[in-house]
């Protein structure tokens, strides 16, 4: 939600100052040392790169012959597009790789996190693969989580056909990531501002946007903890808007080629044998339903078949500007963002409001919309992270500051619960794995509904950059009623207790009854005490 001031980048110093037990001290004893030894590690100077645009003659593919095909002609006239929400983790990576091996023209693919793991490494050998059939590839990714794969980056952009370029770039290009920001602390105010988006475009037919990075956690393949997310698939007039997003970054001052950063390999065997170890051998889709929760089939069967089952609505593409990074004022910042155009939504609100985040920090004036929405008569809802299922205990605590005062004002509030969520089974097997809530979306009256990267916090308001699309479609928004009850999703209610100022958190059972916790699900006495000491240290729009 909108705040006064520009938050840290979580993942970044942020989270380098909190972990497990007391690693956070240990990370900042390095911070200290780095400062010491070095002045500033510096970026040299931008050398000229190729500008280029999303293809538009692509009327030929069968990508764009399935996407006009998917969209009833009515629809069309009128300028609407057709969505399918992914909200389960197989059927969305699925999707992905569908779309890729589709695709005859051009694949462009941006995100915040792209690991080397097998969800990534699948990822990339698709990439890889569709550009060695000619297909023109570009892919751009947030500089901040990629130490240890410049030499695997590197060897892709060597291929033709293959273009690679990093956001924002740290000069360090090595070790772990709180050694890379101790190195670059003298250039704080750059490196700390970060591309949030996640986008895939196909022959800028359909487009997948959400909340989902390129990482096993993203869908249900960790054996530690998975995430709760959700994605769009898009077709129609939103795409190339989309695709004209990604246009501005790729084309950016803020974006470097990998090739500017260190040197590309030669294209030879040497190379290609490189690329074979790491990525064309991990190529494993994931075990799929024949439906989804939605009852839809799997989206390369939806392809085969020359249709796909789409939603018709009216979408509007939002997307902040690369150049966001560079605005010294926070307001400016904010005007005309993803955030702004986002909780706009709440002021036409006349009966419901429902925001889905991870991480939900709302702010003083945040809370004062909310207040004053629920005084209106309007039922908020906000459902985020358990303390047991976040995984930025710091940013938890910023959150939980504000809880007393929604609740007071009659905004209902959920928490995601880490072991109850996997109970439910309704999307996806967690097997041993936790839960935790990574989905972004807010629906308005059940008649508009954002779907995105975007988080309702300060950092995502003011800071980072994000994308998403704003949907009108009440038959869109019917299947998110039929898919988030929110006291069937494993999530605790919170509610006052009676005698005094306390909280309590409720868990509903299937047979309708219901457990009733005095004491926050997942405290830690050692976390507490920690998280309370930098929430004293740090203002807020660090979290």
């Amino acid at each position: 939600m909108q705040t006064r001031a520009a938050p840290a980048v979580r993942g970044g110093f942020a989270a380098a100052m909190h972990g497990p037990g007391f690693q956070w001290l240990v990370r900042c004893l390095w911070l200290g040392l780095a400062l010491g030894l070095t002045a500033c590690a510096s970026l040299p100077p931008p050398a000229a790169a190729t500008s280029s645009i999303a293809a538009k003659d692509i009327t030929a593919t069968p990508l764009a012959r399935v996407a006009t095909d998917s969209l009833p002609a009515e629809a069309r006239a009128r300028g609407q597009s057709g969505f399918l929400l992914m909200p389960e983790g197989p059927t969305a990576l699925n999707a992905r790789i569908a779309l890729i091996r589709a695709a005859r023209k051009t694949l462009d693919a941006q995100y915040y996190i792209l690991q080397d793991d097998a969800t990534g490494l699948l990822f990339l050998s698709e990439l890889l693969d569709a550009s060695r059939r000619g297909v023109r590839v570009r892919l751009l990714v947030d500089d901040l989580y990629t130490p240890g794969k410049d030499a695997l980056f590197a060897a892709l952009a060597s291929q033709p056909n293959f273009e690679l370029r990093l956001f924002n770039p740290l000069a360090v290009r090595s070790g772990p990531l709180a050694w890379r920001l101790a190195l670059s602390l003298g250039d704080l105010r750059r490196v700390n501002r970060r591309m949030h988006n996640k986008l895939l475009v196909a022959d800028n037919s359909f487009a997948i946007t959400g909340g989902r990075n390129i990482a096993d956690e993203y869908f249900m393949r960790s054996d530690q903890a998975n995430f709760v997310d959700m994605d769009l698939l898009a077709a129609g007039p939103v795409v190339p808007s989309l695709s004209d997003s990604f246009d501005d970054f790729w084309n950016s001052r803020q974006v470097r080629s990998i090739g500017s950063l260190v040197d590309l390999p030669p294209n030879d065997e040497r190379t290609r044998r490189l690329l074979a170890e790491r990525c064309e051998e991990r190529r494993d889709l994931l075990p799929e339903a024949a439906t989804d929760v939605l009852g839809h089939p799997p989206v390369s069967e939806q392809l085969a078949n020359g249709r796909l089952q789409l939603t018709v609505g009216d979408g509007r593409a939002v997307s902040d500007v690369p150049e966001k990074i560079t605005y010294d004022d926070p307001e400016a910042s904010f005007a005309d963002s993803v955030s702004q155009r986002t909780i706009a939504m709440l002021y036409g609100a006349r009966r419901e409001v429902l925001m889905v985040s991870p991480y939900f920090v709302p702010g003083e004036a945040g809370l004062a919309l909310l207040q004053q929405q629920a005084a209106r008569g309007v039922q908020v809802l906000v459902f985020t992270n358990s303390l047991d299922a976040t995984d930025e205990t710091l940013v938890y605590s910023g959150y939980a500051r504000y809880r007393l005062a929604m609740l007071k004002a009659g905004v209902k509030v959920f928490e995601l619960g880490s072991r109850l969520v996997p109970k439910e089974r309704r999307l996806g097997e967690f097997k041993s794995s936790t839960a935790r809530l990574h989905a972004k979306v807010m629906l308005v009256d059940r008649e508009r509904v954002f779907i995105g990267s975007m988080n309702l916090d300060g950092r995502s308001a003011r800071l980072n950059t994000e994308v998403g699309v704003i949907i009108e479609s009440p038959a869109l928004l019917a299947q998110f009623t039929a898919l988030m009850p929110v006291r069937e999703l494993g999530a605790y209610e919170l509610r006052l207790r009676k005698d005094d100022d306390g909280l309590q958190w409720i868990e509903h059972h299937p047979d309708g009854t219901q457990s009733v916790l005095d004491e926050e699900p997942g405290v830690n006495v050692i976390d507490r005490v920690r998280d309370w000491l930098l929430l004293k240290l740090l203002p807020e729009d660090l979290l």
